[in-house]
């Protein structure tokens, strides 16, 4: 690596070589710790009431609920005669508020349509909510704010699976027997990969998202959820969302910079440095950066002065030395190249080194992972994850070599249809 480079990247704290696994893992489990027991956080470490455990029967049928972005997904879940889940009577349409803002009643009146073509087909229903919401001992859930442009502020505060049955009996459909559980995408991921662990490979699993947005879920004893009465929750465990984006950490100057260039500069500041939507927008005030520190020749100066921003999709083209790449036509010339590579690349292996420190921290404030032959298993779902350069192989090592070093292991895998699959087990947990 050049010198100035090198010099630019520890100057501003963007060399992974810099960041201490140790020291972001403990950052992350005091504040975890903190979380579970009711104290200040930035991490809300919110129960799920959901058990990491559901009893499958071959022929059983779960009704799922998928909502988030753009899309609202309904259908059948049925687990064949190998407890394989087979999913049925698909349909997606538009996200409830995501064109225009929707009354309360609107809403619900759009998810009684879907879900009441399929409301007889089964007494339980699965809800994966991808958005903030506090989430209740009987599984039901409350929305807290909505994100991804949703426009439906009436459903804030009210009761997602009560609105839901009373809209279908207004409508005349028994829903005496019908039992819903709310939960977030995180804790559907985890519960598709406890799927995969029916015969006791792994110890334990872990959900985790990384696309757009980034966050995690973790199976935790209820013993140690010291905010919660201890008979709010039948059993020894349950899986919480740990709402890992929220990690109130800064590196650097220019990750501060960046932080206040965002409508909430205090906020979601983990995720702010690992994420999709967030990724390539803080590419461009480094390189800006790097810029003004005279690290590029003037063509490519004036060329990336014609760019207001850049997208996490824009930068990894160019890592991906795709030819139509923004940056690829600033970089013109070799050593404009070379430069910009290597400040890209040491971005992406800070951000994966982070990302191996969410996943760390994750299991590290539990027993699981101890045992060579029984890893943890992390079900890792989220297109910036899968398609950014080098960031799940990067990511991979770091975590590998780290807990080898702590006596864990764990495996990385990516199961398709998760929220779908997940939000089924969750049901089955009724």
């Amino acid at each position: 690596m050049k010198p100035q480079v090198e010099s630019f990247l520890r100057k501003h704290m963007l060399d992974a070589d810099l960041i201490s696994m140790d020291e972001i893992c403990d950052r992350f489990m005091d504040e975890m710790k903190a979380g579970l027991e009711g104290r200040a956080s930035s991490l809300a470490m919110i129960p799920s009431f959901c058990s990491p455990e559901a009893e499958f029967k071959a022929g059983e049928t779960v009704i799922v609920i998928d909502a988030g972005g753009t899309n609202f997904r309904t259908c059948l879940v049925t687990f064949g005669e190998d407890l394989e889940p087979v999913i049925s009577d698909f349909r997606k349409i538009r996200m409830p508020g995501f064109d225009k803002e929707v009354s309360a009643s609107e809403f619900f009146s759009i998810m009684a349509d879907e879900v009441g073509r399929l409301i007889d087909k089964s007494d339980r229903i699965g809800f994966c909510f991808s958005y903030a919401a506090t989430i209740l001992p009987d599984g039901d859930g409350i929305p807290e704010c909505f994100s991804k442009e949703i426009k439906a502020p009436e459903i804030i505060g009210k009761h997602l699976g009560k609105e839901i049955l009373a809209e279908l009996e207004r409508r005349g459909h028994d829903v005496s027997k019908k039992r819903i559980i709310v939960m977030n995408d995180t804790v559907t991921t985890l519960l598709a990969a406890q799927k995969n662990n029916t015969s006791g490979s792994y110890d334990g699993c872990i959900g985790f998202i990384l696309g757009t947005g980034t966050n995690t879920a973790y199976i935790e004893k209820n013993a140690n959820i010291k905010k919660l009465d201890a008979s709010a929750f039948n059993g020894e465990l349950q899986i919480v969302n740990v709402e890992s984006g929220c990690l109130d950490l800064c590196l650097g100057d220019l990750d501060l910079k960046f932080f206040n260039t965002t409508a909430e500069p205090e906020n979601y500041r983990f995720e702010k440095m690992i994420s999709g939507a967030y990724l390539g927008p803080l590419a461009h005030v480094v390189i800006s950066a790097a810029v003004e520190e005279n690290l590029f020749s003037e063509s490519f100066s004036l060329a990336f002065s014609e760019l207001d921003t850049l997208t996490t999709i824009e930068m990894n083209s160019f890592l991906l030395e795709e030819e139509d790449s923004i940056l690829m036509k600033c970089a013109s010339n070799e050593e404009d190249y070379d430069t910009l590579m290597e400040i890209l690349g040491s971005f992406i292996a800070r951000a994966a080194k982070l990302t191996a420190a969410n996943l760390a921290s994750a299991m590290l404030i539990t027993d699981y992972g101890k045992d060579e032959d029984h890893p943890v298993l992390i079900n890792a779902d989220g297109t910036t994850f899968d398609v950014t350069a080098y960031l799940k192989s990067y990511t991979t090592e770091y975590l590998d070599a780290f807990l080898a070093e702590k006596g864990r292991r764990a495996v990385i895998t990516h199961i398709s249809n998760s929220p779908v699959i997940g939000s089924a087990i969750g049901a089955l947990t009724l």
